[in-house]
């Protein structure tokens, strides 16, 4: 049976104790875009525990079930997405491929790792999911290749409204093991975070491009 409340508790959970997600209200981070952040995440991290990285590939497979059905092929998104995409694709027993962020600039210029069947039914992995911009890109470079994307997976989401938007744009579903809200929920209830932080991570997901542009206290 596929548990999700519990699961997006149990990888939250996990994420928090490895510290791939790292929480600082008082002492924001700042992203590659510039945004500042109360929260980082890195889920590269999960690579290195096998218990955690074993729950990850197995509950991952089970949402693509659980989501998509049947699919013939496994695309990882460069390049957090490989590894997960990879350790996905041996589960379920499928083809692999890659899409990289952008096409080579030597040899045969590839954009996709990887042998195509045009018509396949594929599957996305990420390990997470923030506007979706660079996880649409390669969905978009499947499409143009013939694939058929049955959708995208991932370990985490910010829960972005800009995300939803994208994907819906975009025609293309999206399933995540876990979620900012299942993320604070748990933090807050064994003491990571206090009240006043929840309201502070409340308010930057309201607004995250802007929230740094403001006096934080």
């Amino acid at each position: 049976m596929f548990n999700k409340s519990e699961i997006e508790q149990q990888v939250a959970e996990f994420l928090l104790q490895i510290k791939a997600i790292k929480l600082q209200p008082a002492n924001p981070f700042t992203w590659a875009s510039g945004w500042k952040s109360p929260i980082y995440c890195d889920n590269r991290a999960t690579l290195s525990h096998p218990t955690i990285r074993t729950y990850i590939r197995q509950n991952l497979t089970k949402l693509i079930q659980e989501e998509f059905g049947t699919v013939e092929c496994v695309a990882g998104v460069a390049t957090a997405g490989i590894p997960q995409g990879a350790l996905v694709a041996q589960e379920l027993g499928l083809p692999f491929v890659y899409v990289r962020a952008k096409a080579k600039e030597h040899g045969t210029g590839s954009l996709i790792e990887g042998e195509i069947f045009a018509g396949q039914r594929v599957v996305v992995i990420e390990d997470l999911v923030s506007t979706g911009k660079s996880s649409l890109q390669a969905v978009d470079a499947l499409r143009n290749a013939g694939y058929n994307v049955a959708g995208l997976v991932a370990i985490f989401t910010y829960g972005f409204d800009a995300a939803a938007e994208n994907f819906k744009k975009a025609n293309c579903p999206f399933a995540t093991l876990s979620n900012y809200n299942a993320l604070i929920d748990y933090a807050e209830k064994h003491q990571y975070i206090s009240k006043a932080d929840v309201q502070l991570l409340q308010k930057w997901r309201e607004n995250p491009s802007e929230w740094g542009q403001v006096e934080i206290g």
